[in-house]
């Protein structure tokens, strides 16, 4: 396990490489360490602006080369949103390493936690939630699957779609409660009366039983946070939900 020295060792060392490369417009820390909420298990987050645009792939090759050989890096992976790459490393000791590559002309804050550190950034532009009728659109998704997984006596992919429906749910209770919806990240700032009835769709194991006690109760909190989200779309949504998992709506 790192410490915080060694998190705070590879960080100084990734900004002062970055510092004297004329390739970066502008860096910035992101995460917790930029909110003033890091602990002891918090990760690497910085942000590069790169300038020219076409400048960015070797950057990016660059500094994958520095942590591999520099700071003993054994994996890492990218994701992408927009023109951001976000090249994700586990590096020895299970310290996260997560740096985002951008053109400077994209390079923005694109949350709250967001701490420039040399050069400049353009306007805020945050990224925002995932609409409600995206979630929502999972969530039946999800139950369907679960229904045929049950049906078809497949018991784990059974619990894996009953665990989407869950989190699905879940993330719409975010909405509602105005915190994170994305990654969990707000899971543990819902209310704690909200939170012991999602306990309810927990599978305890992969028995029929237990699949369709955890499927029904599931439904339930989703078909639930739908009434709250959209009433007008769980009008139409309620009855053909509650029907998958042997169940009779509640509307009114």
């Amino acid at each position: 396990m790192y410490t915080g020295q060694d998190r705070q060792r590879v960080r100084a060392a990734i900004v002062e490489r970055a510092s004297a490369d004329d390739r970066f417009a502008g860096i910035a820390q992101t995460g917790s360490a930029a909110a003033g909420r890091e602990d002891r298990w918090s990760d690497i987050d910085l942000a590069f602006g790169i300038h020219p645009p076409e400048a960015l792939p070797q950057a990016l090759a660059d500094y994958t080369d520095f942590l591999y050989h520099r700071h003993g890096a054994l994996h890492h992976l990218d994701i992408h949103h927009g023109s951001w790459t976000y090249r994700v490393f586990l590096l020895i000791g299970t310290l996260q390493v997560d740096l985002a590559f951008v053109p400077a002309t994209d390079f923005r804050p694109l949350g709250a936690d967001f701490e420039l550190l040399s050069g400049a950034a353009l306007p805020a532009n945050p990224v925002s939630e995932p609409p409600a009728a995206y979630l929502i659109g999972f969530g039946w998704l999800y139950a369907i699957h679960a229904r045929s997984a049950i049906g078809r006596g497949k018991p784990w992919q059974a619990e894996y779609m009953i665990s989407g429906m869950r989190d699905t749910a879940l993330s719409l209770a975010c909405l509602r409660h105005g915190v994170p919806a994305m990654q969990g990240r707000g899971l543990d700032r819902l209310p704690a009366d909200a939170l012991a009835l999602f306990a309810e769709a927990l599978v305890q194991s992969t028995s029929t039983a237990e699949l369709t006690r955890a499927f029904q109760a599931a439904t339930r909190l989703l078909a639930a946070e739908i009434r709250l989200a959209d009433p007008s779309l769980a009008q139409r949504l309620e009855t053909p939900l509650m029907s998958i998992a042997g169940l009779t709506a509640q509307l009114d």
